[in-house]
């Protein structure tokens, strides 16, 4: 019961580490919830397609990892490779970080998404369409997620978790998180701390390796 909800916790923090940092499909979400324009929608696809992502890779990489050991070790040092990077790429953005703009001016795309459908189809481009999504959820968490062997499940559980409760978070809470999040400062703490948690989490994939 430890091991479970340990692994639950572990994805919980990795999936939210993936996904919390400023993006495209964050500050879409955030954009629509500050205008409560389609709110659940956008929030709905992005969960789910998450949760679809994740469940493609933990049940995909993690079983081709699984079934031959050489490839787990491979996996294992590019993705605690890529984690290190990543977590510099974070670190770099404390020193100079950005504003998340919420205010749209007309010539921006995302702000001309006033109706739901048009939202919804901005939505599944930003999500479906960005490569970075792929590498984080599918191969990142999946090749995380084998080295937990038959936990992988529930440490792909805890990250789907994760997904819903940000994006259910930006969106919703969208009026009380954007005075905040339009501040440097905010996002230099979130950078911070995502920053830590991927360093880490690389050293350990490749000293387990």
């Amino acid at each position: 019961m430890n091991n479970a909800l340990t692994a639950t916790a572990a994805g919980f923090g990795t999936g939210l580490s993936l996904i919390v940092a400023i993006g495209a499909q964050n500050a879409f979400v955030l954009r629509q919830g500050v205008r409560r324009d389609a709110v659940l929608a956008v929030v709905g696809i992005c969960a789910l397609s998450d949760a679809a992502l994740i469940a493609l890779g933990v049940g995909g990489v993690g079983s081709v990892v699984v079934a031959w050991p050489p490839v787990l070790t491979a996996v294992g040092l590019i993705g605690g490779l890529f984690l290190i990077g990543y977590g510099c790429l974070a670190a770099r953005r404390v020193l100079k970080p950005s504003a998340l703009t919420v205010t749209a001016g007309p010539a921006d795309p995302v702000g001309a998404a006033g109706s739901r459908r048009r939202a919804v189809l901005t939505c599944l481009a930003m999500t479906w369409l960005n490569p970075h999504v792929y590498l984080d959820t599918v191969f990142l968490l999946g090749s995380i997620a084998a080295d937990r062997g038959p936990l992988r499940w529930t440490f792909g559980l805890g990250a789907v978790i994760a997904s819903l409760v940000w994006f259910a978070a930006l969106g919703f809470g969208a009026r009380l998180l954007s005075p905040l999040l339009a501040r440097p400062s905010a996002w230099r703490v979130l950078d911070a701390l995502i920053a830590a948690t991927m360093i880490v989490l690389g050293v350990t994939l490749i000293a387990g390796v």
